[in-house]
């Protein structure tokens, strides 16, 4: 006899389809509903500056972010990471529905480019400089009652303003930043204005998602820890639509922890050197990626210098080009800002002020130092060298809380070095960057207090996240 032909095979693959799209289907309107809210932010942001009204629509967009992350554990394995990739477009492509928003950052970028295109180190003058006043158009220097906006500054002239930031300093930007600056000039059309830097912020945004998908894949890690990255509020406002150079450390940096993992040292201290050389705050990844080297009996010397020999050379080599065409001081204005923000000031405004809450404020920066030691020393000893970003995202997250930045767009690295790590309570201490920079602008007689509370709570967050995963990790040990 013939058996008889069952229908199960065929049907199975249709079947599978419609499953996976109800599954999939939340976490596809919670996005879409993401992108709507960050573009409506964008849009008001762009409105003269309201902290009080933004700061609500920031606290959506968190809300939707948290609960569309959390959306894609029901999505099938295989078309997660495709669904946070494109995700990561829509997301970032809302932050070019508006000019910047909440900084001027990205006007110095687009005048340190010109600057550089007409054959001049952005080292050796200020923009108020008469000897640049050839470069300065009615865009970045406007006339008249164009100067009557909130972000725009006198630097002499008296018919004119300018939309740059401190325009009597020199620039503080390190040279792969600059060249960034160069670059884009160079391929934007004239009287573009804000716009390329905002694509290209975009472009960095979606890349950064790129390598964190290829890094987690490779580490057979749930691709959907990239959504931590792709779709977090602070990327299309910061990145994109405030087109903060930032982003471009992230890459530099997140690629260069995947190397290190990939057990690639040199190619990884070369990029994590080149995002030092973008913004200075990468530096911060080299105690995650010397994880360990502490741990035996002898300190593993190979390996550090393995790391730390390319990304110094990376520096140093990025840095001559400028050294040699400048007259002035290739630092620019690193010191003058240090100074200007407070941090070798334990007494300044909100500087270390979850520390001042408990102890003298002569004693907050040495105690803040003693902290940031003990943390690299113990990721250097007990870190685990296979997983890099584990320990750069603990000395990060706790520099944040120590030195309780008021700047939200410093917290790109962190919430990168998240979507590596998976550890989500971190995100917090992002949250709280935006809460200083906007929300407390919004109650002027409470600003200290607001801003140190954010920092409280985002560190109250972290620790009893990891007092959870600590007791989960001991049932589990128990249970085996």
């Amino acid at each position: 006899m013939i058996a008889p032909r069952t229908a199960a095979a065929p049907t199975a693959a249709p079947a599978a389809a419609p499953g996976a799209l109800r599954r999939s289907a939340p976490a596809a309107v919670l996005l879409a509903a993401l992108t709507a809210v960050l573009v409506c932010t964008s849009v008001e942001g762009g409105r003269p500056v309201r902290p009080g009204t933004l700061s609500w629509w920031y606290l959506a967009c968190w809300l939707l972010f948290a609960a569309a992350a959390r959306s894609l554990r029901r999505v099938p394995a295989r078309h997660r990471a495709g669904l946070v990739l494109a995700g990561g477009v829509l997301v970032a492509a809302t932050g070019l529905a508006a000019p910047p928003t909440t900084s001027t950052d990205m006007f110095r970028y687009a005048w340190d480019g010109r600057v550089q295109a007409a054959g001049i180190s952005p080292y050796d003058h200020a923009p108020a400089d008469r000897e640049l006043a050839s470069l300065r158009d009615d865009w970045l220097f406007p006339r008249g009652t164009a100067c009557q906006g909130p972000d725009r500054a006198r630097f002499g002239e008296a018919d004119r303003c300018t939309r740059l930031n401190r325009p009597r300093v020199h620039t503080i930007y390190p040279p792969v930043a600059e060249a960034y600056f160069l670059g884009v000039h160079g391929l934007s059309p004239s009287a573009a204005r804000h716009k390329p830097l905002q694509m290209g912020g975009a472009v960095l945004a979606v890349a950064t998602t790129g390598v964190l998908l290829l890094v987690l894949r490779r580490r057979g890690a749930d691709p959907a820890r990239a959504a931590y990255w792709a779709w977090c509020p602070a990327v299309p406002v910061e990145a994109v639509n405030n087109a903060h150079v930032d982003v471009l450390a992230v890459l530099l940096a997140v690629a260069g922890l995947g190397a290190v993992a990939a057990r690639r040292a040199a190619a990884g201290g070369v990029l994590i050197g080149a995002g030092i050389a973008a913004k200075m705050l990468p530096a911060v990844v080299l105690p995650g990626a010397l994880a360990g080297v502490l741990a035996g009996r002898r300190p593993d010397w190979r390996r550090a210098a393995a790391v730390l020999v390319p990304a110094a050379l990376c520096v140093a080599l990025s840095y001559l080009p400028y050294v040699l065409v400048s007259d002035s001081s290739v630092f620019g204005y690193l010191g003058g800002y240090a100074k200007e923000e407070g941090y070798d000031d334990a007494s300044a405004r909100s500087r270390y002020g979850l520390l001042r809450l408990v102890i003298p404020d002569a004693w907050a920066l040495p105690a803040a130092l003693l902290v940031m030691a003990l943390v690299v020393l113990y990721v250097l000893r007990r870190g685990d060298p296979e997983r890099p970003w584990s320990g750069a995202l603990l000395v990060l997250g706790w520099a944040f809380c120590l030195m309780t930045p008021g700047y939200s767009w410093y917290a790109l690295l962190l919430v990168a070095l998240v979507a590596l790590d998976g550890r989500w309570e971190w995100l917090v201490v992002a949250a709280a960057g935006a809460v200083c920079y906007v929300t407390a602008r919004a109650v002027p007689d409470s600003f200290d207090t607001v801003r140190t509370s954010a920092y409280a709570v985002a560190a109250a967050v972290a620790l009893a996240g990891w007092g959870v995963r600590r007791r989960a990790l001991s049932v589990a040990r128990v249970s085996v």
